[in-house]
Formats: structure tokens, sequence, C-alpha cells
């Protein structure tokens, strides 16, 4: 199971942290539930509580309720992109479409958590972000 980066105690009031507590075990078997029963899951949160980038771990989230890692990466771009209604203009790399793109050292789909430590950023063919 992916971790929290922070301690929940550290940023939420108590009554939120009393509801994580509750809730949070069951939302993995959920997510399982509904994969399991043909739900199109898109990928993202409205928690706002993350820093930028830390959504990532939803993806090992996704694999560890049984999806592979290619569901979990579709959940984030052909799927959301469906949600949203706007697949003609974004979701995949195809002629015409806009994409970001970013580029990790090792194979997600061999292990998701590669997600996690993205070497650089491109969008519009500029590089946004490079560890170099």
């Amino acid at each position: 199971m992916v971790e929290m980066a922070n301690d929940p105690d550290s940023f939420l009031p108590k009554p939120s942290r009393d509801k994580a507590k509750q809730v949070g075990p069951q939302m993995i078997n959920m997510l399982r539930i509904a994969q399991e029963n043909g739900v199109k899951i898109a990928f993202g949160t409205d928690s706002g509580v993350s820093k930028h980038g830390e959504n990532a771990r939803e993806f090992a989230l996704m694999v560890e309720a049984g999806f592979t890692p290619m569901q979990a990466i579709k959940s984030a771009t052909i799927i959301a992109a469906d949600h949203l209604q706007i697949s003609d203009q974004v979701g995949s790399l195809e002629p015409g479409k806009q994409a970001d793109i970013i580029a990790v050292s090792g194979d997600p789909l061999d292990h998701i958590e590669e997600l996690l430590d993205v070497d650089f950023v491109m969008k519009g063919a500029q590089i946004h972000k490079n560890k170099d």
C-alpha cells in the first residue's frame, strides 16, 4: 500500500482526520468493486490537500485495487478525456491532439511507482521539467 507522504495529523483538522481514518480503509475495496463491475474510473481527486505531483500516488492505489498498470494509466488519459467529453482534443497521442508528455527512467507497466519519479515534462514541444 502507498503511504501518505505527509502525516494527515499535521494538516487535517481533527474531524477530518477521524473521518479519513474511518473511510480510508474502505476506499480501496470500493475501487476494487467498481473496477470488477466494469465502472469506468477517471483518475483524479477533489481533495485539494496534496502537493502538485503527489496525486500520482493514486496510480499505485488503483493497482492495489486490482487495476493493471495500463488500466490505471488509461484512467488518467483516455478515460479521463472521455469523461470530460474532450477526447477529440486530448487523452491519446494522435495527430491533431494536444498532449503533455512525461518521461520516467523505468517502465511503469512493470512498476507503476515509476510515475512518481518524473524525469521531464514536455508540453507544446517544450521541456518544462528536467532533472539535469
